[in-house]
């Protein structure tokens, strides 16, 4: 019996971790799958759904200028919903964390159908760190009956929890790392495009170390930014460095950073790059400071090291696993972590040489196989 699925999909992390898992789904003749944006974030949604040749069959087009989590929630679940009556799915799936995973599980609960959520089982313990994030994730598994999951560590996050009767923790393997490896072998064995790549971003020193940037984080506003602006431009005051930093399009993250470090001349603010261009921008990399998620299951698997802007995280597997360490957004500490790094060649060895927490790259295999078992 076919099994019709809908996937959605709204950021662009999301459509990263997802691409293997629809690419799978979609090579299966006996799954029928109807990819749905809800265009919650899109210009970035849709440069990664391009690079893995993705075309969303729906898109339900909610952005709007100063929406709010509560106007996206709601536009979601009102447009998903008009749409669930349309496709008659006997499944949904979604991904991680986001407001249009939530929101797009509340939709499907409402019309008793069940969800598969990869991605499941990460805590933090605190709903405000990330924020709405963590909220978002207890929501997802509450309802979820499917629940696909990254490491041993989520699993038992979810025993602990004693969820509702009637579910499978099926531990898979994080999807990040099916498509990191997929878009690096794609860098390593297409010289014309990794050229191509190369001539869109900064040319930097190849004789000075490269800090690669990223930072989004709502619970990071205002202070938080300003402190991180002020050790980047600390930073900046070593000879031997180079700064990168794709800066994301929130005004809360472009407007104090644009203000703080524009004009610095080894901080490169550029624009939000492409995955393609980010896993070259990490490969360069000497050292990466993020408070993204995804970027602390990846950087593992090219060996560099992670110093999370965060005070705590719900990827803790790395941080024990010694390839991250959580630096928060004070900026004594994220100086001195960084300078510890770059100085000391034994802490740095440390850091490369751990193994990666997050799996082979056969995540995406694995969830269409459990799909597959489904009675």
């Amino acid at each position: 019996m076919t099994q019709r699925l809908a996937v959605i999909v709204g950021t662009r992390p999301e459509a990263i971790k997802m691409a293997s898992v629809i690419l799978a789904l979609k090579a299966e003749p006996s799954l029928e799958t109807t990819v749905v944006a809800s265009g919650q974030h899109r210009e970035m949604l849709q440069q990664a759904l391009d690079i893995f040749g993705i075309v969303p069959d729906h898109d339900l087009s909610v952005m709007r200028a100063n929406q709010t989590l509560s106007t996206i929630t709601t536009a979601i679940i009102e447009s998903f919903d008009a749409l669930l009556a349309e496709l008659r799915p006997s499944r949904v799936i979604v991904h991680g964390d986001t407001t249009t995973a939530m929101a797009a599980t509340i939709a499907a609960f409402h019309r008793g159908l069940p969800v598969g959520h990869v991605e499941a089982g990460l805590r933090t313990g605190s709903l405000e760190r990330p924020f709405p994030e963590e909220f978002n994730r207890r929501c997802i598994d509450l309802l979820a009956d499917l629940l696909w999951i990254p490491t041993e560590r989520s699993r038992a996050n979810l025993l602990a929890e004693n969820l509702p009767q009637g579910k499978r923790l099926i531990v898979t393997g994080n999807t990040v790392v099916d498509a990191l490896l997929r878009a690096a072998a794609r860098l390593d064995a297409e010289p014309d495009l990794r050229a191509g790549v190369e001539r869109n971003l900064p040319a930097l020193d190849p004789g000075k170390r490269m800090i690669l940037v990223t930072g989004h984080r709502r619970e990071s506003f205002g202070e938080g930014f300003g402190n991180i602006c002020e050790a980047l431009r600390r930073l900046s005051q070593r000879r031997d460095v180079e700064i990168v930093y794709p800066v994301h399009l929130n005004p809360n993250v472009a407007g104090p950073v644009r203000e703080l470090l524009g004009g610095i001349a080894n901080i490169h603010l550029i624009a939000p790059q492409d995955y393609l261009a980010f896993i070259h921008l990490m490969k360069r990399s000497d050292v990466i400071l993020t408070d993204s998620g995804g970027v602390q299951e990846e950087a593992p698997s090219l060996r560099k090291p992670v110093l999370v802007m965060r005070d705590v995280t719900e990827r803790p597997e790395a941080v024990e696993a010694g390839t991250a360490r959580l630096v928060g957004t004070d900026c004594e500490t994220i100086v001195g972590s960084v300078a510890r790094l770059l100085d000391d060649a034994g802490e740095m060895r440390r850091m490369t040489s751990a193994a990666n927490p997050y799996g082979d790259g056969q995540a995406g295999a694995r969830i269409v196989r459990s799909l597959l078992a489904q009675p």
